[in-house]
């Protein structure tokens, strides 16, 4: 059920960041600019929206791409694995030098746990998150169009036409983009409206509601065709809501079928994107007295 490929090679040569583990700072930073502590710091445009340039995804050479430090790792029933990483003061444009070390746990009851921590020696910029696209009805299966969809939030942050937020925090009532209530993926993809026309589809931050500092229930998913469901379990303050608008069939996965548009969606726990240029937004600076900590988890099961 998750979009990837057979090969290491393949994956080095991804571009669609299927199943990444991303950082330092997952999603955009407008312009690929940010202040803080009264210095500008500069990090890549590595991406281009409506001619709209901007830091993506942690930039040219992301989390995704470096070669982690692994090990396998058992707690109870559950076998997990290890996986840390330095990354030093001044790459990609960052300030500080941040540690990090990442779990993946796989649980008896079909769940997958991800739990992140990081350090600094400096006030930096950190939004860890994980990028697998989904498809219930098995990768490669077609589109996810029917996929019925709920999402736990009241409020989004809209875009521009360059997809950077416009630092507004908006009601989802009476607009195409409210998951609130279950529904498929594709029944309102295609309506009038602004927000959709920018990203070609949906590829939003979601503000969720979470605040007891624990892992919440912020969305489930249900394919109906073959009965499985995915619940998205976190302590995030925003999920991103993506479905494949990017994929164009360019993309071969394990199966030998070609990833065709709308053909996995991702929901990426986040902190908010250009959130360091945003002073309303909650705060994703981290300074060098306090970790970085945040699960997510994907629950899967059948109806």
């Amino acid at each position: 059920v998750v979009l990837g490929y057979n090969t290491i090679t393949e994956y080095e040569n991804d571009n669609a960041y299927f199943g990444a583990l991303i950082g330092r700072y997952g999603n955009r930073i407008a312009e690929g600019s940010f202040s803080l502590d009264g210095k500008t710091y500069k990090l890549a445009t590595n991406s281009t929206t409506n001619a709209i340039d901007c830091h993506l995804h942690g930039g040219n050479i992301g989390f995704n791409q470096k070669v982690w430090q692994g090990e396998t790792v058992q707690a109870g029933t559950s076998t997990g694995v290890k996986l840390s990483l330095h990354s030093p003061d001044g790459e990609e444009g960052y300030p500080g030098n941040l540690n990090v070390v990442v779990h993946y746990w796989l649980h008896a009851d079909n769940a997958l746990e991800i739990d992140y921590c990081a350090t600094t020696d400096q006030a930096t910029p950190v939004s860890l998150t994980n990028h697998s696209y989904f498809n219930l009805k098995g990768e490669g299966q077609g589109d996810i169009l029917t996929h019925q969809l709920q999402i736990d939030a009241e409020s989004y942050t809209p875009v521009t036409p360059g997809m950077i937020p416009t630092g507004e925090i908006a009601s989802l009532t009476d607009t195409p983009l409210d998951f609130r209530k279950e529904h498929a993926i594709g029944e309102r993809l295609e309506a009038n409206h602004e927000q959709l026309q920018f990203a070609g589809g949906y590829d939003h931050n979601y503000v969720l509601g979470t605040s007891t500092g624990k892992p919440e229930r912020v969305a489930q998913v249900t394919e109906p065709e073959s009965g499985r469901t995915m619940e998205v379990w976190t302590d995030a303050p925003g999920v991103q809501f993506y479905c494949g608008n990017f994929l164009d069939g360019n993309a071969v996965g394990k199966s030998a079928q070609p990833y065709l548009k709308r053909g996995g969606f991702c929901l990426e726990t986040q902190h908010f994107p250009d959130a360091p240029n945003q002073p309303n937004f909650p705060n994703s600076i981290l300074n060098p007295e306090t970790s970085y900590t945040t699960t997510t988890t994907y629950k899967f099961g059948i109806i």
